[in-house]
């Protein structure tokens, strides 16, 4: 028996979840606006292990969405996460965030192909796409939207989630294409993606794990007054 704690930070969605192996014991997660993860996290993860009546000892690992996403949210994440594995001397185990959306999107809905979309700024989207078994369809891209992006998949129904989706959903005029609204990456699907690879001891290196920006981090200029 394992107990997974899994951290999920790279959207507006705030989340922590408990796994005894793959099977959920405690959720605590709150999707905001305002990006809240460095005041909510460990907040988040207290609750979580009160609620469990275990103690931080007892955690057997580290399950971290690895992204892409936002920028702050996936250091937040990570340095949390490297934080409890240095001082717990526990395993640091990675999953990447859109995989995992396509996955428990597939435990819920019945489609041919899974589009998981994280929102990039304008019409760029973090996107790729998966089938029913949730094998890689196409790698993940940073997606500028047109009417044409997701042409070549659109033979068959394809599934379009995420906080991403809402935008192209007038734009991807397609039979085919059907939308899902208000969905967001979760620590709830972690535990079997994040399970496997522990049971497997497809562990990071702490020391230099780094998360999948996907996008180099460019910082505006500051305005004047």
């Amino acid at each position: 028996m394992a107990l997974l704690l899994a951290i999920e930070t790279t959207t507006k969605n705030c989340s922590v979840a408990l796994f005894e192996n793959s099977n959920l014991l405690q959720l605590k997660e709150q999707s905001s606006d305002k990006y809240s993860h460095a005041e909510q996290l460990t907040l988040f993860i207290d609750a979580v292990v009160k609620k469990s009546k275990i103690t931080l000892k007892e955690i057997d690992g580290i399950v971290l969405s690895k992204g892409p996403g936002s920028y702050t949210g996936l250091r937040i994440g990570t340095s949390t996460a490297k934080g409890l594995c240095y001082s717990l001397d526990i395993p640091l185990v990675s999953v990447s965030t859109l995989k995992t959306m396509a996955f428990g999107m597939s435990e819920k809905e019945d489609y041919t192909l899974y589009c998981p979309m994280i929102d990039a700024r304008r019409m760029e989207v973090f996107a790729a796409i998966y089938d029913q078994s949730n094998n890689e369809v196409r790698e993940i891209r940073a997606d500028i939207v047109d009417e044409n992006t997701y042409a070549e998949f659109l033979q068959d129904k394809v599934l379009f989630f995420g906080d991403g989706a809402l935008k192209c959903k007038s734009i991807i005029n397609n039979p085919n294409a059907y939308f899902i609204d208000g969905v967001f990456p979760s620590a709830k699907d972690m535990g079997v993606l994040g399970f496997e690879k522990f049971a497997n001891k497809d562990f990071e290196d702490v020391a230099y794990f780094e998360p999948y920006y996907l996008k180099d981090f460019v910082v505006g200029e500051k305005k004047k007054s």
